[in-house]
């Protein structure tokens, strides 16, 4: 039989979202891709420390157990083929079972999302995730500087989502930009019945569900959904994931609170967010990455 990722959960990522690779980084941009490749391979038995998306990455691996693969990690990387020596020795000396990978030695990635059906692809690089988005794969530029997760859930995968722009589409925010927060609320309410349009991460939600609804021993998955949103524009966001038959572990209606102090709290091991100065406000506090997507990114 062929080798097949169909049924498992698949995150494709780069190589620096997976491990922290910033002081190479910074050699890459100060010279050329062959000083960095050298550094590298200089330091291919020292493995890279954990980047922003590796507590993601590693606890969702914890849910292949018993011989069931469900979920599959793909590193698909700028780097270049020996560069990419280092993140598979990194990989296995944290005990990442990252078997695949695509190097394409600083050519567009994104294309090799399709044929790997992949649920969600997290990358530094903004071009590769706009263009990801752009195919219909969810996928977040993740900021290198952002805090790393909580070492206090070892054995629960946490994630937060932004509603509108995340979850949902953008349809509610348009209002919101164009006519201000009254005419929001009063768009919601007297929709309140309607479920909203599915957004870009709303297929990696389903995907997370499904895999909540097939425990594994020792391991859970716990989700957020953190919002602007307020009482009466709740009820609307609420009905959507029960039209979904999607159910979240927590809401957080924030009514424009700052987020970063809620997620704190929470505690997640990623917070995904259509508006940058909600991810720079969550990122002191927590794993992060911005979503490309409507009308405010546009």
């Amino acid at each position: 039989m062929p080798a097949t990722l169909d049924g498992q959960l698949v995150v494709a990522i780069s190589s620096r979202a997976l491990f922290d690779f910033e002081e190479e980084n910074r050699i890459f941009e100060a010279h050329d891709d062959r000083a960095y490749m050298q550094l590298q391979l200089q330091r291919v038995e020292q493995p890279a420390r954990p980047g922003v998306a590796f507590s993601l990455v590693n606890k969702l691996l914890a849910f292949n157990t018993g011989g069931l693969p469900r979920v599959e990690v793909v590193i698909l990387s700028r780097n270049d083929p020996v560069s990419g020596l280092r993140v598979f020795r990194s990989a296995q000396h944290y005990g990442l079972p990252v078997q695949r990978g695509v190097f394409t030695r600083g050519q567009p990635p994104w294309r090799y999302l399709r044929p790997l059906a992949a649920n969600l692809f997290l990358s530094t690089n903004e071009a590769d995730v706009r263009q990801a988005l752009a195919v219909g794969v969810p996928a977040a530029r993740v900021y290198p500087e952002s805090a790393r997760a909580s070492a206090a859930h070892p054995d629960e995968v946490r994630i937060a989502f932004d509603g509108d722009a995340v979850l949902f589409s953008d349809e509610a925010e348009r209002v919101f930009q164009s006519h201000g927060l009254l005419a929001f609320q009063s768009h919601e309410l007297e929709r309140a019945a309607t479920p909203l349009a599915p957004g870009p991460f709303k297929p990696l939600l389903e995907a997370l569900h499904r895999l909540q609804r097939a425990p594994v021993a020792g391991m859970r998955l716990r989700t957020a959904l953190v919002t602007a949103r307020s009482a009466p524009a709740h009820e609307r966001a609420i009905r959507t994931l029960m039209d979904w038959q999607i159910d979240v572990d927590e809401a957080m209606f924030l009514g424009g609170l700052p987020k970063g102090t809620f997620l704190r709290e929470f505690e997640p091991d990623f917070f995904f967010d259509d508006q940058t100065g909600h991810i720079e406000n969550a990122a002191p506090h927590v794993p992060a990455g911005h979503v490309a997507s409507g009308v405010s990114n546009g």
